[in-house]
């Protein structure tokens, strides 16, 4: 079933950018979680890494839709119009008559977190290649799609699904950026190595973590070999973070260091390797080339880190061009921007 409702739709046009993945209930505890006690204080609000990265295209000038299953709860309205308000074209989603997954989240000022997640059996576990093949035309006329490691691991009908949506996007022309977002408690080393070798030759860019990703998936916690690694199973592009301030862009010739951004008013993290993700893959669906693309990722992603939870900070776009601009030099602005 569509929710077609919710939201009106592009009225016919292309997407620039599709999401495909989870979508998640967020609970922001004010303690660290073992000091949670009965009474405390917490706040309620909506992420997941498809919701993040769809939040982070659209506000980098992109016609975004999502590609999502929620669930019969009372909380898939409050969810569906959050993504209206951040931008985010909602009448593909489907539903299922299961619960909405959800986490707890504890941050501190230092950026360090903690989470409990309740995803089992959820809504946004029954995606699956059926799905796909009712967006198929959508995922065939869209400029590029971004889905991840995530959505590959919370069930066998999604680890179907993510190679089934690439591919028609791949054969259709269009980009596909894949973000590894490796998780050991949804799935085995084994089983997600395998998605990430089946993704590669069919994404445009691959997007991964070291030592997290890099260390479970290829066996190294070096992030120039880690990106020498994932260009041989087949992607042109690799992106690396690897901890604060270390970045490498693989591009075919070799990893290079890139200048991160610096936030002094960090707040939370959570969601920001998603915002890169989703504001790269906007930008080159704009047509800004590679190297732009990812400078605006970065200054993107240095911005989100100031709000709290995974959909907090959603920077404008003027806000994310004008910190490259200051970084790089000159108007950057590509197209696209308001």
């Amino acid at each position: 079933m569509l929710w077609r409702d919710a939201v009106n739709g592009t009225g016919g046009e292309p997407y620039d950018v599709l999401v495909m993945g989870e979508v998640l209930v967020e609970v922001h505890a004010d303690s660290p979680l073992h000091e949670v006690r009965d009474g405390g204080a917490a706040r309620l609000s909506f992420s997941g890494d498809a919701l993040n990265a769809a939040a982070a295209a659209a506000a980098a000038g992109a016609r975004t839709g999502l590609l999502a299953v929620v669930g019969d709860d009372e909380l898939s309205g409050p969810l569906l119009a959050r993504a209206g308000e951040l931008g985010i074209d909602v009448s593909a989603v489907c539903t299922a008559p299961r619960p909405n997954g959800a986490y707890l989240l504890a941050s501190d000022a230092a950026g360090d977190r903690e989470f409990v997640y309740w995803r089992t059996g959820s809504a946004g576990s029954t995606l699956a290649p059926e799905h796909v093949e009712e967006w198929r035309p959508l995922l065939a006329g869209c400029g590029a799609l971004v889905t991840s490691g995530v959505t590959g691991a919370l069930s066998a009908s999604g680890r179907a699904a993510v190679p089934a949506a690439a591919r028609v996007v791949h054969e259709a022309g269009g980009h596909v950026s894949y973000d590894v977002n490796y998780r050991a408690r949804l799935g085995d080393r084994a089983a997600a190595a395998a998605l990430l070798a089946e993704l590669a030759p069919l994404a445009g860019l691959v997007k991964l973590s070291c030592p997290g990703d890099a260390g479970a998936l290829l066996g190294t916690v070096d992030p120039v070999v880690a990106a020498a690694r994932v260009r041989a199973l087949g992607a042109p592009v690799v992106a690396v973070t690897s901890g604060a301030g270390r970045f490498f862009l693989d591009r075919g010739e070799g990893a290079v260091g890139l200048e991160v951004p610096v936030n002094p008013a960090v707040v939370d993290a959570t969601g920001a390797g998603d915002c890169f993700t989703g504001t790269v893959t906007a930008r080159l669906a704009l047509g800004d080339e590679l190297g732009l693309a990812v400078a605006h990722g970065l200054s993107a992603a240095s911005l989100s880190v100031s709000g709290r939870g995974g959909t907090g900070c959603v920077p404008a776009f003027s806000e994310t061009a004008a910190r490259t601009a200051a970084r790089v030099g000159g108007r950057v602005a590509g197209r696209g921007a308001g």
